[in-house]
Order: structure tokens, then C-alpha cells, then sequence
């Protein structure tokens, strides 16, 4: 029977076997491993870790005996300020509380203001006073405040030096409450003739914060102390500060009087 080819029909070719271009069998896979640079590092790594584990066991018993000095120490720091140091505190501002008394009285009072002055230095009724709080419970916070009420009371009792010696002990994070020390301070300077050293207190009391009631009126002790030195340059500018930016303040007032007689 005869058979006849479709137009255009060929013959399929039996496909060519191609061989790979290169061999990926495992077996053939062979890495150089001192070559790797990884595994070099690997290696560093390890060794460094063997000889870090090396000095840990070499030197076991001295650092559990580091740790546990530390962990008593932080041990005992936790159980003394629970157990001393809080307590301490708190009875410290208990006790002071008379003697805060005597001195808000002396504040308030228009006589007999010395007695109650010295009462809150001395202490009264049983409890200590300012000096035998800064004595009795030093290193507490009603200490370091009782330097404050302490150099205040002396100011007012006309004891500057003894204000002056206090005032230089207190210290504290209220800004406020600084700026009133130092301007104190600069207050029994004053009264001691100290007009240079008084005057870089007001300035730095002034500058301490920038608060309404404490920076004018610092600024204007200044200004008063700069006139009286003939620093009149000097005087004008804390003049002009309070008139810019405090003029509604106590000091403010009639300023641009004081302003204009020594622009004269």
C-alpha cells in the first residue's frame, strides 16, 4: 500500500543527548577548606572561645568571689536606705518641724522677731533646732535644707558671717530655692562692705532661672551695687533686662526713670 507524505511533513529527528556542561555530582564538589576564609574565621572564633572557657575555669573561684562582693554591696546598699537612711530621713524632717515653725512665726511677726529666730537655731519645746539638726542627722536632706533655715535665721540676727558659713553648705536641685541662697549670701556680703563679691551673687542668682519674682529683683540689687561702684554701663544693662522683659514686675515699676537719670 503506498503512503504518501503530508505537505511540508518531516521526519522527526531523534533528540541529540546533550551533555552537561560541567559535572555536578557531589563527589566532584571538592572544597579547599584551608582556602575558605570563613572557615578561617570559624576557626579564630573557636579557638578564642577555648581559651576565653580556658581562663573562666582557671579563674572560676575569683570571679564568683568579684560577684558576690557585688552582690552584697547591692544588697547592703538596698537595706540601708530601707532600713537607715529612710527612716533617718523621715525622722530628721519630723524633728525639724518645730523648729520651721518658730522661723515662719519670726517671718510673720513684726516683734519679738530675734527670740523666735534664735528658737529656730536652738530649738524649742523639746525638739532640736535648725544647728542641732545639721548635727544630729548630716547627710540627709532636712540637713541640707536646715543649712538654708540656718543661714537665713543668722541674716536676719545680723550674724553675716555665720549666714555667709551656712548659706556655703546648702545645696539643692530646686533652682528657686538656690537663687534665694545666693542672693542671701550676696545680702551679708553687702552688709560686710563685700560689694564685689555681692554683686556676682545677685548676678548669679539672677541667672540661675528665668523666673518672674527672682530675676528682677536680683537684677536690681545688681544694678543698685553697679551704681554705686560708677558702673554705669553695666548698671543700664540689668536696668534695660528688667524694663524688656520684667517690666510688670515689682522692680519694674518706674523704671524708665531710673533708666533715664543715668542716661543723662
Amino acid at each position: 500500500m503506498a503512503t504518501y507524505n503530508k505537505r511540508g511533513f518531516k521526519a522527526a529527528k531523534e533528540k541529540e543527548a546533550k551533555e552537561p556542561a560541567f559535572d555536578t555530582t557531589v563527589e566532584d564538589i571538592n572544597v579547599n577548606e584551608n582556602e575558605s576564609t570563613t572557615a578561617g574565621v570559624f576557626n579564630a572564633l573557636d579557638e578564642k572561645a577555648n581559651k576565653t572557657e580556658e581562663w573562666v575555669i582557671k579563674n572560676q573561684k575569683a570571679i564568683l568571689t568579684v560577684i558576690g562582693i557585688l552582690a552584697f554591696i547591692t544588697l547592703g546598699y538596698i537595706l540601708y536606705n530601707k532600713f537607715v537612711a529612710t527612716p533617718k530621713e523621715e525622722e530628721a524632717f519630723k524633728e525639724m518641724f518645730q523648729a520651721q515653725t518658730y522661723f515662719q512665726q519670726a517671718v510673720d511677726a513684726t516683734e519679738k522677731q530675734d527670740s523666735l529666730y534664735k528658737l529656730a537655731l536652738k530649738g524649742g519645746e523639746g525638739k532640736l533646732g535648725f544647728e542641732g539638726i545639721i548635727n544630729e542627722y548630716s547627710g540627709t536632706k532636712a540637713a541640707k535644707l536646715a543649712e538654708y533655715y540656718a543661714g537665713i535665721s543668722f541674716l536676719n540676727l545680723k550674724d553675716f558671717n555665720n549666714a555667709i558659713k551656712h548659706l556655703d553648705q546648702f545645696t539643692s536641685s530646686d533652682k528657686v530655692l538656690t537663687a534665694l541662697a545666693l542672693g542671701a549670701k550676696g545680702d551679708a556680703n553687702v552688709e560686710l562692705n563685700k560689694n564685689d563679691e555681692a554683686l556676682k551673687l545677685y548676678v548669679e542668682a539672677a541667672n540661675l532661672d528665668d523666673n518672674d519674682f527672682i530675676t528682677p529683683r536680683f537684677l536690681f540689687k545688681a544694678a543698685n551695687l553697679a551704681i554705686l561702684a560708677n558702673k554705669k554701663e553695666e548698671a543700664l544693662g540689668y536696668l534695660k533686662t528688667i524694663k524688656e522683659k520684667y517690666e510688670t514686675s515689682q522692680e519694674g515699676y518706674n523704671i524708665d526713670a531710673l533708666i533715664a537719670t543715668l542716661e543723662q
